[in-house]
C-alpha cells in the first residue's frame, strides 16, 4: 500500500478521497439536520452521529499510521467481509483490492496444506551436526568437501550436500572454491610414473629472499622438501636432485618422467643427475605454467595455508616450518584426487557409529595452533 501522501497507481489520492467522504457525512447531517427542524425530513439519528464520529476518526488515525499492522484474524475478517462488500465499494478498505485477493489465495492455500504425518526422513545425528559445525568455524578456510574429508578421516560419514545445509542454517557461508588442476590425456594415463619439481620463493622478515626446491609424486601427491637456499645455482639444484635419489632409496626405478619448467636453475647436470637414474626430464613449453600443473597447485596450497600466515626470519626456521606441514600434508591433509584420503595415512582408519559424541573428537594444533588436526580420543 502506498505511503501517506502517494497516490500513484490508485487513481486519486486516498487521503483526498477520505476527506471527501468526511465533507459528504458532514453535509448529509446537516441537511437532515435543517429538514429536521423544519418539519419536511427525517431527525438525524444517533447511529447516524456515531456512523460519522467514526468515518471521522478512521481518516485521523489513516493520517498517522502509515501501514497498519493486521493479525491473521483481522485479514481473515476483511477477506470474508469483502466478499459481502461490492467490489466498487471497497475502497472503505486501508489495503487495496490486490492485497484482499492475497489474503484469499493464502487462506485458500493453508487450507489445502495438510499437517506432516511424521514419517519423513530423519535428519543427520546432533552429533554430526556440531562436529560439521566445529570443523568450519574452527578452519574459516575448509570447504565442503575438505570438512567431509576431515570427517571421513574420524570415521563419520557425511555428504557434501548434508554439509551444505549444515552450514547454511547456522549461517556459515561457504569457503573459496580451489579449482583443481587440468592436465592433458597423456599426463592423467602415465601419473603413476610422473614427478614434478619447482622453484618458490620466501620473504623472510629481514626481506632476504630465500629459494625453495620441492618435488611432488603426482600419483600419490607425496610432497618432498628437497632444499632452502639464499643463493641457488645450477651445482646446487643437481646436488640437491642426487640427495632426493638418495632419499627414495632405491625407489627412483618407480617414475619415469620428471617435469620442470625453463629456469636456467634447472641446468644440464641436474637433467643428467636424473637420465641416469632412468628417468626422462621433459620440459613444459615457454610462458605455459598449467603444464607443470601439480608444482604451482601445491605452491598455492603451502602459501595458502601455512606461510601467507607466518614470518619467516631464517633459512633455519623456514625448514622447521615446511617439514611440520609436510607432514601434516602427506599423512593427515586428504585429498580430492585421493577419495579424500591423505597421500600417506598415519594409521588405519576406522568406521565408528554416527551417534558417537562430537566430544570424543580432541583437536591437535600444527605450527602453534596455526594447523588444526581431528582424532578420536583413545
Amino acid at each position: 500500500m502506498p505511503r501517506q501522501g502517494d497516490c500513484s497507481g490508485l487513481g486519486r489520492c486516498r487521503c483526498g478521497r477520505l476527506g471527501g467522504v468526511v465533507v459528504h457525512t458532514i453535509a448529509s447531517l446537516i441537511v437532515r439536520r435543517v429538514l429536521g427542524v423544519l418539519g419536511c425530513g427525517p431527525s438525524v439519528h444517533a447511529g447516524a452521529v456515531e456512523i460519522a464520529v467514526l468515518r471521522h476518526q478512521l481518516a485521523v488515525l489513516h493520517r498517522q499510521v502509515v501501514r497498519p499492522r493486521y493479525t491473521p484474524a483481522d485479514r481473515t475478517l476483511l477477506s470474508a467481509l469483502a466478499r459481502l462488500l461490492p467490489r466498487e465499494r471497497w475502497a472503505v478498505f486501508f489495503v487495496t483490492p490486490a492485497t484482499l485477493l492475497r489474503w484469499h489465495r493464502e487462506l485458500v492455500t493453508r487450507r489445502w496444506t495438510y499437517p506432516r504425518t511424521g514419517r519423513e526422513q530423519r535428519g543427520l545425528d546432533e552429533a554430526v551436526v556440531a562436529l560439521v559445525v566445529r570443523l568450519a568455524r574452527e578452519n574459516s578456510r575448509w570447504g565442503y568437501l575438505r570438512i567431509v574429508g576431515e570427517c571421513r578421516t574420524l570415521g563419520v560419514r557425511v555428504s557434501a550436500t548434508s554439509v551444505r545445509r549444515i552450514l547454511r542454517r547456522h549461517g556459515l557461508g561457504p569457503a573459496p572454491r580451489r579449482g583443481g588442476p587440468t592436465w592433458s590425456q597423456f599426463l592423467s594415463a602415465q601419473a603413476g610414473g610422473l614427478l614434478a619439481t619447482d622453484l618458490f620463493a620466501v620473504e623472510t622478515v629481514g626481506l632476504t629472499r630465500l629459494y625453495v626446491l620441492f618435488v611432488v609424486e603426482v600419483q600419490s601427491r607425496v610432497v618432498h622438501l628437497v632444499g632452502i637456499t639464499a643463493h641457488p645455482t645450477g651445482a646446487w639444484v643437481a646436488q640437491q636432485g642426487r640427495n632426493l635419489l638418495m632419499d627414495l632409496d632405491g625407489q627412483a626405478h618407480r617414475f619415469r618422467y620428471l617435469i620442470r619448467d625453463r629456469d636456467t636453475k634447472f641446468s644440464a647436470a641436474f637433467d643428467a643427475v636424473f637420465t641416469a637414474a632412468g628417468v626422462d626430464v621433459v620440459k613444459i613449453p615457454p610462458r605455459a605454467p598449467r603444464a607443470n600443473a601439480y608444482a604451482e597447485r601445491w605452491v598455492r596450497t603451502v602459501r595458502s595455508e601455512c606461510l601467507d600466515w607466518t614470518l619467516i626470519w631464517s633459512p633455519r626456521q623456514l625448514h622447521r616450518v615446511l617439514t611440520k606441514y609436510l607432514c601434516h600434508y602427506n599423512t593427515v591433509r586428504p585429498h580430492r584426487s585421493l577419495d579424500l584420503r591423505p597421500p600417506r595415512p598415519a594409521s588405519r582408519l576406522t568406521l565408528v557409529e554416527p551417534g558417537t559424541g562430537e566430544s570424543s573428537v580432541q583437536r591437535v594444533d600444527v605450527l602453534g595452533g596455526l594447523i588444526h588436526e581431528y582424532r578420536r580420543a583413545a
